[in-house]
């Protein structure tokens, strides 16, 4: 299974960005898909989840700003970020909690795709 991130890039404070996570391989079930921030100096975090099912989660930096969504047919997930603040500058990494048909989920993450708000 490989997760496969897109979308990151610089942006102004106030503008926006949308990030993909594609999962392939050996996919049975994807339970979780998320993604997760890390700014120099500190550690991952997450930002926001989304369950099969639609049930999501969200740090409460993100919560109002950022929404994710995921495209099941396409083992995909989409975090809009809106209204972008320099904080929110970090490599975000692509997550997701998967079976491959066997009896246990596996965590993967994706490789990390820079995001730099910065005017």
């Amino acid at each position: 299974v490989q997760l496969q991130a897109s979308g990151g890039g610089l942006v102004q404070p106030g503008g926006s960005l949308r990030l993909s996570c594609a999962a392939s391989g050996s996919i049975s079930r994807i339970n979780v898909m998320g993604w997760y921030r890390q700014a120099p100096g500190n550690q991952r975090g997450l930002d926001a989840n989304i369950i099969r099912g639609d049930s999501s989660n969200y740090a409460d930096s993100a919560k109002g700003r950022f929404t994710i969504s995921r495209d099941n047919a396409k083992n995909t997930a989409y975090l809009q970020m809106n209204d972008l603040k320099p904080e929110d500058t970090a490599v975000y990494y692509c997550n997701a909690i998967i079976n491959s048909g066997g009896y246990y989920d596996r965590n993967y993450w994706g490789q990390g795709t820079q995001v730099t708000v910065s005017s």
